[in-house]
């Protein structure tokens, strides 16, 4: 059906339909998409930082950045969803037009800025916290605090979204704030982990802290932060953010020119191999939230196999519509296995450690 209508949604722009998209979701008829798209089975339900999941397929950061259509969406049979990213403040983000459809590559471009209502407009809401699903809250520097000063405002986040959250995340990894991914380098990383794991510390709810990466890090890099996530017992990483590479895109000029971060198809196997070699330096050991790509059971079982506890869509609702989650979930239990979690890390050539 999805497959009917979806020309007449690629005719807006595609930031109009996403808004449309969330006006609707936000509508009260979460029993309704519940009945027509929600699939449970036990063998999906996986553990990771602390937390039980009823099973692996999250929506990541950015669908819903201001938590107005959480029910809605965890209606579709999410397992999690991933609020934000939000800021300390409100901001409006990059001048559109900042989203472009790359359709012969079943890929996206955006450079939206963290376009968001601010934190304490999310916590007012609540972020519809009573949703059937565990919401995680992606956490972000606002464009104008200097990097030196960062720590300062993922702290402040972190202190207020924890109450809400059952995990946070920490984004140093998106193209489109500027200097925002230099806080991955080996000369901030340390430190602003550590200053965020104090903070964590002197919260009264102890709450599990992921730090989301980008794709196009260099192996020594990555290895710094892994470094510096287990130093400071942060809890996860996900992989990955957008990449900035346009390698091998099919798509014509000027879309495959277009700034920003490209998502989809084309991050796929990146952000799987990035995914087998954090399984591999960690030895299974941190849990892993896998990003990019997924359209299909195949994808999610790829990241899966690859050492992901977790994995989270985004490109993929987009072209494959609301029907995406049940299918990926309906595929992962036609692989006959007694759990998922027992396949996780299958084809990372490492021997497997409890991922907890």
């Amino acid at each position: 059906m999805y497959r009917l209508i979806r020309p007449a949604i690629f005719k807006l722009d595609p930031e109009r339909a996403h808004h449309i998209t969330l006006r609707f979701l936000s509508l009260p008829i979460a029993p309704i998409l519940s009945a027509l798209f929600d699939f449970s089975d036990p063998r999906l339900a996986v553990t990771a930082f602390g937390l039980n999941f009823r099973n692996p397929v999250g929506l990541a950061a950015g669908y819903d950045k201001n938590g107005i259509a959480l029910r809605g969406l965890a209606a579709l049979g999410f397992g999690h969803i991933e609020a934000g990213t939000v800021t300390r403040n409100p901001q409006s983000g990059n001048v559109r037009p900042r989203i472009f459809r790359l359709t012969s590559d079943e890929a996206l471009v955006n450079r939206m800025g963290f376009p968001n209502d601010g934190v304490d407009s999310l916590i007012r809401k609540g972020v519809q916290m009573n949703a059937p699903t565990r919401i995680g809250i992606n956490i972000g520097k606002s464009k104008d605090t200097p990097l030196d000063r960062a720590a300062d405002d993922y702290g402040a986040l972190l202190t207020q979204v924890a109450p809400y959250a059952v995990y946070v995340a920490v984004n140093v990894s998106s193209p489109n704030t500027p200097g925002l991914r230099q806080l991955q380098t080996k000369a901030f990383v340390a430190e602003l982990l550590k200053q965020i794991a104090d903070t964590r510390t002197s919260l009264p709810k102890r709450v599990p802290v992921l730090v989301k990466i980008a794709p196009d890090l260099s192996w020594p890099e990555l290895d710094d932060i892994l470094d510096a996530v287990t130093a400071h017992g942060l809890d996860g990483i996900i992989a990955t953010n957008t990449t900035l590479s346009r390698d091998g895109l099919r798509a014509p000029q000027p879309l495959r020119d277009e700034t920003g971060g490209l998502s989809g198809q084309p991050l796929r196997a990146r952000s799987t191999e990035i995914v087998r070699h954090i399984y591999r330096h960690t030895e299974g050991k941190l849990p892993i939230i896998g990003v990019g790509g997924i359209n299909n059971a195949e994808a999610a079982l790829e990241k899966i196999r690859a050492g992901a506890t977790l994995v989270q869509v985004y490109t993929g609702l987009i072209y494959e519509g609301p029907g995406l989650v049940r299918a990926i979930n309906r595929g992962l239990v036609a692989t006959g296995a007694e759990r998922i979690a027992d396949l996780i890390g299958t084809e990372a050539n490492v021997k497997r450690n409890s991922v907890v």
